[in-house]
């Protein structure tokens, strides 16, 4: 049996685990589109739960836990991942309500019931992901409570069984096959639990530190390779796995001092499945070329310290610069006096202000990478006084968590449009009708969203590969309604491009809205170019809208 005390560490054990690899989830992601992040939502998910166990005392009961846990997760949760992990907590308040202590019986049962809430919960489940890893853990805890129900049986065969899944994603999801790599959802899901059974089991909370390193991990590869990262010597820290082939008897020790020869911070360790090496060198191939004497290359990562160093000062500057201006402001709660109301999700005061002007109330600051709470738009929802609040997403990544607000606001009636880009809402709002109902109204305003197309030029926030071509961290990216087609060196020239596939000869109506990093120069030039192309059938708009991600934000109709 565990206790609400046990319970309550072992959350805090999950969300600090998570918290500490929450860059390496990240990195799994394959769209090389900037996004709210996997690891980033999902940690940001459960330290919303971690303030509020603050409160929970030092007796608490499982039912007290899991419920404050559920609470703060829905509230807390941010894009689907985070969204779907809340769904998850919120199956365990259901099965440990009135519980002073749980048996592996109830836990198997509680992660049951928010496995059913989360396949529920998403439109169309998709096998490969989160949903499947859960799923899976639960049938694994469900037979083993069958066999023996304690507490610490039943959570090792949940952890183990998910990771089993999370190995098999790849064959679920051929995308995930094709990147080499297994679903970020899932991961994350499996480093919480990790850290959850560390509790459970060994009564060991994992720790987290402000510098994103365990104070308790006893992996030395990472600790010694962290110690040398402010030296830049060598521009290429190479990092690999090979997988040790048994009819090679060569000394590992071996690869270590060739490698001392051509670089620094060398860190070689060794077990009887692989070797795993860490090398600062300005020749990484040499590197790459000595470990294939001791096997296959499982995996590798090279990565220029010179110019990551450059653009981390960079950004540093960037984000200090915009923490200053970013001053979240309380919303007061308004009584639902009108008939109908608007909140919309968007970045950039230029869009801001275009949905205001289209007559929402409220704005929530938000959209791809960054992507704002469920809170967040709960709060903007009862900040309008209207009966009916109808909520504009504006991504696809912000729905779920939209709709979560639904059963919260108990005083007021919430209608989610699922828009999923600027545009889309921008043509929903366009199609209101006032003589209408809130329903109706959704229908409406559903229809004109899906009339819209949608360009937009960003950056890849990875390196990937699209269409056979090998696409590099940094380049010019246009997606089409959401998918992936134009790679290009110039921002302009793509956002030319991505005109030219999207005006058709019917199109009545284009607006450009250029973003906080284009200069109006270049998006005089893009508009120019336009209204020379089009202007004869169609009317164009040019908007500063100053959004971030997005250089180019294209809307035709």
């Amino acid at each position: 049996m565990i206790n609400g005390l046990t319970l309550k560490n072992a959350v805090i054990s999950g969300a600090n685990n998570i918290n500490l690899q929450k860059f390496h989830i990240n990195d799994l992601n394959i769209f090389p589109v900037p996004d709210g992040d996997t690891g980033t939502n999902m940690s940001m998910t459960t330290n919303a739960a971690l303030k509020s166990l603050e409160d929970t005392g030092e007796n608490p009961s499982v039912s007290d836990v899991a419920q404050t846990v559920a609470s703060s997760m829905l509230r807390g949760a941010r894009g689907n991942s985070g969204v779907i992990l809340s769904l998850l907590f919120r199956g365990f308040a259901q099965g440990l309500k009135d519980k002073e202590e749980a048996d592996g019986n109830d836990l198997a049962y509680a992660l049951g019931l928010g496995v059913d809430a989360a396949y529920k919960a998403v439109m169309k489940p998709t096998e490969g992901t989160i949903l499947t890893v859960a799923r899976l853990a639960y049938e694994a805890g469900n037979t083993a409570a069958k066999q023996d129900c304690s507490a610490t049986n039943v959570f090792q065969a949940m952890r183990d069984a998910a990771y089993n899944a999370l190995e098999q994603t790849p064959l679920l999801l051929p995308v995930l096959k094709k990147a080499g790599v297994v679903d970020a959802g899932g991961k994350g899901l499996c480093v919480i639990l990790d850290g959850m059974l560390s509790v459970i089991k060994d009564g060991k909370v994992i720790e987290y530190s402000e510098d994103g390193k365990s104070a308790e991990t006893d992996d030395f590869f990472e600790s010694a390779a962290a110690q040398f990262d402010d030296d830049i010597t060598f521009t290429y820290c190479t990092e690999f796995i090979v997988g040790r082939d048994e009819k090679i008897e060569t000394d590992p020790n071996e690869l270590r001092l060739f490698l001392e020869t051509i670089g620094d911070c060398v860190v070689v360790v060794n077990d009887d499945e692989i070797i795993k090496v860490h090398v600062h060198t300005e020749q990484p191939g040499d590197a790459l070329k000595e470990g294939l004497k001791f096997g296959q290359l499982l995996t590798v990562k090279v990565e220029n310290m010179k110019e990551q160093h450059k653009n981390a000062k960079n950004d540093n500057k960037k984000s200090k610069s915009e923490s200053k201006k970013l001053v979240k402001v309380k919303l007061d709660v308004q009584p639902p006096e009108e008939e109908i109301g608007f909140v919309a999700v968007a970045a950039g005061e230029g869009v801001k202000e275009l949905f205001m002007d289209l007559g929402c109330t409220h704005v929530v600051s938000g959209g791809q990478s960054m992507n704002p709470s469920t809170d967040d738009i709960y709060e903007a929802v009862m900040a309008t006084p209207a009966k009916n609040v109808i909520v504009l997403p504006n991504n696809k990544n912000i729905i779920m968590a939209a709709e979560q607000t639904i059963p919260m606001v108990k005083d007021r009636n919430v209608v989610i449009v699922p828009t999923k880009t600027i545009p889309q809402g921008m043509s929903a709002m366009l199609a209101f009708d006032s003589e209408l109902s809130a329903d109706g109204n959704k229908q409406l305003m559903v229809a004109a969203a899906k009339e819209v197309q949608t360009g937009q030029v960003t950056f890849a926030a990875r390196d990937s590969e699209f269409g056979g071509r090998k696409i590099k961290q940094g380049e010019i990216i246009a997606l089409e309604n959401g998918k992936l087609t134009i790679c290009e060196k110039s921002k302009i020239k793509a956002a030319v491009k991505l005109a030219k596939n999207l005006v058709k000869k019917d199109s009545s109506f284009i607006t450009l809205i250029y973003g906080e990093d284009t200069t109006e120069d270049e998006a005089q030039e893009v508009y120019q170019t336009l209204s020379d192309k089009y202007g004869s059938h169609a009317d164009i708009s040019l908007v500063n809208g100053g959004q971030p991600v997005y250089y180019f934000i294209l809307s035709v109709e």
